[in-house]
């Protein structure tokens, strides 16, 4: 009954901003990738951090679980509420607060999405680099500490966040972090929200570093007969210090699933996708630099653009590999896995694995941001047959053992929700246990995206 009691309260408090309509519920039990269908009991619609502490002391008091929804494109299961309660979708707190163009900041409600901001800030010359692919939430960012294609220059959402409003279980708002550029003022209560996965509370606000606009901007691809060439060009060209602004990678199977879906006609070789930023003479030296390193390895078919429709026509391709990939095998559900590994073992991984999809007969395209050492498989499954769906997960667990082997990371990226639960332990050993501790403290009663990320509870 604690959930049905909150429920009534919110709406008793809320009105017409809680909903428990069939298609909302739906829309809100929904998953990216191939977790099942899991609606929550209602759906919430705050318009400000005032009625976000409201909605969460009402939950504490009630012990009702409560997740928070951005854009739902987390690929994890970090956004469905597969132990019922309430999702609290910040698609109204969606206001840009305030530009400080001088200090090269933004803040942000949580709602407000990538490509708004980024839209928003074009006429002060800055802009929000970190750029996942999706056009996600920046509080949805943030709370999985995010990264993408820009994250070998820019770094990730742990990078780029400086401070934050969260609220917290018991529906106390906090303030974390200032618009300062650096401290070393007690703990890094930031750093520790970011990526948090709404475990341990809700962010209702965000101050964001911003970076000034290019002066140029040049796009690059390059094809390559072996994946283990394309690698080597990268890390040659990172050793050689030229500062990439993206490095994406294809495999085969990528390239063949793009070129049908988007009409294009790359060769049938894995591909390096590359973007340099500068002034005018150095992107022209960036880019003739990766041309001689590619040449080193093997590199083809090397070309360059400047002009934004043919950049744009790149960069949405790459960014639409997934439901390219999806669209190879009509009907398939996608097991989405990522690992990063240090560079210098990124070719060993990758054929690795390469080699284990081949032998398992699983589908799995990859692909990836290779610049760090964070690759993608996107293995394909008939989500109505139980052998496909349990080879695809012992090649991803496989992926996994190898991260971690070769001293890396059990995702780079896409965090672990649910999805990537079982590798905690692996991965953190009693570090994990730890997470479980802070869970506790902060989130006594365990309602906060329960079941997510830290150890389960008795």
């Amino acid at each position: 009954m604690g959930i049905q009691n909150a429920i009534d309260n919110l709406i008793s408090s809320l009105g017409q901003q809680v909903t428990r309509s069939k298609s909302d519920l739906e829309i809100h039990g929904r998953s990216e990738s191939h977790f099942s269908l899991s609606p929550p009991d209602a759906v919430v619609y705050p318009e400000n951090t005032a009625q976000v502490a409201e909605i969460l002391e009402i939950c504490a008091r009630h012990r009702c679980p409560v997740v928070g929804w951005g854009t739902g494109t987390s690929l994890e299961g970090q956004s469905q509420a597969f132990l019922g309660g309430i999702v609290v979708d910040f698609s109204r707190m969606n206001r840009i607060l305030g530009i400080a163009a001088e200090d090269m900041t933004v803040t942000v409600q949580p709602g407000v999405t990538r490509e708004a901001l980024n839209e928003e800030l074009r006429a002060t010359g800055l802009f929000f680099p970190v750029d996942p692919g999706a056009n996600a939430s920046l509080g949805g960012m943030a709370a999985t500490r995010a990264s993408g294609t820009t994250a070998v220059r820019y770094g990730t959402m742990r990078d780029n966040v400086l401070a934050l409003e969260v609220v917290s279980a018991n529906g106390e708002v906090i303030r974390t972090g200032t618009r300062a550029r650096k401290s070393s003022s007690g703990y890094d209560l930031t750093g520790l929200f970011v990526g948090s996965e709404g475990t341990l509370g809700l962010i209702t606000e965000l101050t964001l570093r911003l970076q000034g606009t290019p002066e140029a901007i040049s796009a690059a691809v390059c094809a390559f007969d072996s994946l283990s060439d394309a690698v080597a060009a990268v890390i040659d060209t990172i050793q050689c210090g030229v500062p990439m602004a993206r490095i994406e990678l294809m495999d085969i199977e990528s390239v063949a699933a793009v070129n049908a879906y988007a009409g294009m006609s790359l060769a049938q070789k894995p591909h390096l996708l590359l973007e340099f930023h500068g002034t005018e003479a150095s992107v022209k030296e960036q880019a003739e630099s990766f041309g001689e390193i590619a040449g080193d390895h093997g590199g083809s078919g090397f070309d360059w653009a400047t002009r934004p429709e043919d950049r744009s026509a790149l960069w949405t391709m790459r960014h639409n590999a997934y439901y390219a990939i999806l669209a190879a095998r009509p009907g398939a559900r996608a097991i989405v896995t990522d690992i990063c590994v240090p560079i210098s073992k990124l070719a060993r991984a990758i054929e690795e694995t390469r080699a284990d999809l081949d032998r398992s007969g699983v589908q799995g395209p990859i692909l990836g941001h290779v610049g760090d050492g964070n690759f993608h498989a996107v293995l394909l499954v008939d989500g109505t047959a139980p052998d496909e769906i349990m080879r695809a997960k012992q090649v991803s667990d496989r992926m996994v053992e190898r991260a971690l082997a070769l001293g890396g990371t059990a995702t780079g990226e896409h965090g672990i929700g649910i999805g990537k639960l079982g590798y905690m332990a692996r991965e953190h050993g009693q570090g994990w246990a730890m997470m479980g501790a802070i869970k506790a403290a902060l989130d006594p009663d365990n309602i906060m995206n329960p079941g997510k990320l830290v150890p389960p509870r008795n």
